[in-house]
């Protein structure tokens, strides 16, 4: 029986150790953490004959020992793909794999949708979801979104079309990946601290496209724009081009892509949906459903099946998600905009003047179009997490007063009350800018934290 060692405790680590062992892998699972639920998942797969070793990082010692005894390392998003512990295993020549790649081993024979891009991916890839299984596809969203891409694997019925949201995590860990269409949302720095440079960030991106049959892109994006002059991948001459405002420079007469003309969402030879029919704000999500869209016509999706997903969309947990209306204030939970672009996005895109929520760990990152943003469309700020001292000097600096470090949700929520009466403003915002890893295990705990406490006022 071969063995396997899988890095990392998580949902993905899970799903990969139960895949592994299914299709006949003696596996061993390690994660640096020592956690109370770690301990409780511990348990769990030792009763399903899986032995797991906590506070046991990666180290290259560790995998020296491995060598000769270990054929695959698997490993999960979060870990670095340049840990010290996996290049040495490549170095060993131990056969070293993203759980995506995993995944794709076992899913390879149905299509695939791969989604990747900065910000734009999550509710891209949802609303490609809605509309494959609005025509009677099944089609799970998976990976970044949602499932991890092993437990896809390891349902007994196989996916017509897998629906994939791609971090640059799990591309640059699953190289032989290869959708039938490959879309890509938008391109800004970000996770610097990981890839170092934004030339390795892009080429990660761009693997994923130059492996797709099929390529979208957002032409809206000004580094999409330029794609060929930035990264070595040309793009395809049948690439699928999306945009909002600018179909003559970006479309040309490819009857592929997709623009709006007249508040209708249409290719060069038909008309799709109106775009009234798409309920959630902003001109980004306009943008994320021509790509949508470009990507179900690919597939051969009737137009009726689109317009019908679209019209019953509900919107992504977490990215402009209205908590409530609560005495005549809007409370808007947008936990997911995690760099400086995404929450500038926010911003823009909801009533204002606005209360805005922000803070946490603070990443990498130009924010000079996010705090423009803030002077023109926030009446005042609330600063929370690790984030706060740094983000209120810098609003200082701009000449920006209206700021106040809370430190906590718990503070922030029922404070931003007070001030949207006191400035009568439409909204509150939670929008963070930020990485909630210095107060939350992610953004979804932040944002249902969030919500929670909007629900007691």
């Amino acid at each position: 029986m071969p063995n396997a060692y899988v890095i990392g405790l998580g949902k993905s680590g899970i799903a990969a150790a139960r895949l592994l062992k299914r299709e006949g892998w003696h596996v061993t699972v390690s994660d640096s953490g020592c956690s109370d639920s770690l301990r409780q998942q511990q348990q769990q797969l030792a009763v399903e004959g899986i032995p797991v070793h906590l506070s046991e990082p990666l180290k290259p010692q560790s995998v020296e020992t491995l060598a000769g005894s270990v054929q695959r390392l698997v490993v999960s998003p979060g870990v670095p793909w340049d840990l010290a512990g996996l290049v040495r295993a490549r170095e060993l020549d131990i056969e070293t794999i993203g759980e995506t790649e995993l995944a794709w081993q076992y899913l390879k024979d149905c299509p695939w949708v791969g989604i990747t891009g900065t910000n734009g991916k999550t509710t891209t890839t949802a609303l490609i979801a809605a509309i494959f299984q609005a025509a009677g596809f099944y089609a799970p969203a998976f990976g970044n979104i949602g499932y991890a891409a092993c437990e896809v694997a390891l349902e007994d019925k196989k996916p017509d079309w897998a629906i994939a949201e791609l971090s640059s995590y799990q591309i640059e860990s699953s190289p032989s990946i290869a959708p039938a269409i490959g879309v890509w949302t938008t391109f800004t720095p970000d996770h610097l601290s990981r890839h170092k440079t934004l030339e390795r960030y892009g080429a990660i991106k761009s693997h994923l496209l130059h492996q797709s049959h099929h390529q979208v892109f957002n032409g809206d994006d000004p580094y999409l724009r330029n794609l060929g002059k930035h990264i070595a991948y040309p793009v395809k001459k049948t690439a699928c081009w999306t945009s909002v405002s600018d179909k003559a420079e970006l479309i040309g007469h490819a009857p592929q892509s997709v623009y709006i003309e007249d508040a209708w969402v249409r290719t060069s030879t038909e008309l799709i949906l109106p775009v009234s029919l798409l309920r959630m704000p902003g001109s980004h999500n306009r943008q994320n459903l021509l790509m949508a869209v470009a990507a179900a016509k690919l597939a051969g999706i009737d137009k009726h099946a689109i317009a019908h997903a679209i019209a019953t969309f509900p919107g992504v947990p977490h990215r402009l998600e209205h908590i409530r209306t609560w005495q005549g204030i809007d409370f808007i939970n947008d936990s997911k905009a995690t760099n400086y672009d995404a929450a500038e996005v926010g911003l823009s895109a909801v009533k204002h003047p606005a209360i805005l929520i922000a803070g946490g760990e603070a990443k990498q990152g130009d924010d000079t179009a996010w705090i423009a943003a803030i002077q023109a469309k926030a009446a005042a700020v609330l600063l929370i997490g690790n984030a706060a001292p740094v983000f209120a000097q810098r609003l200082q600096q701009v000449g920006y007063i209206n700021v106040e470090i809370v430190e906590t949700m718990e503070r922030a929520v029922p404070r931003s009350t007070i001030l949207a009466k006191q400035y009568q403003t439409p909204v509150v915002l939670l929008s963070p800018a930020c990485a909630s890893f210095d107060q939350y295990q992610n953004f979804e705990q932040r944002g249902d934290r969030f919500r929670e406490l909007c629900q007691e006022l």
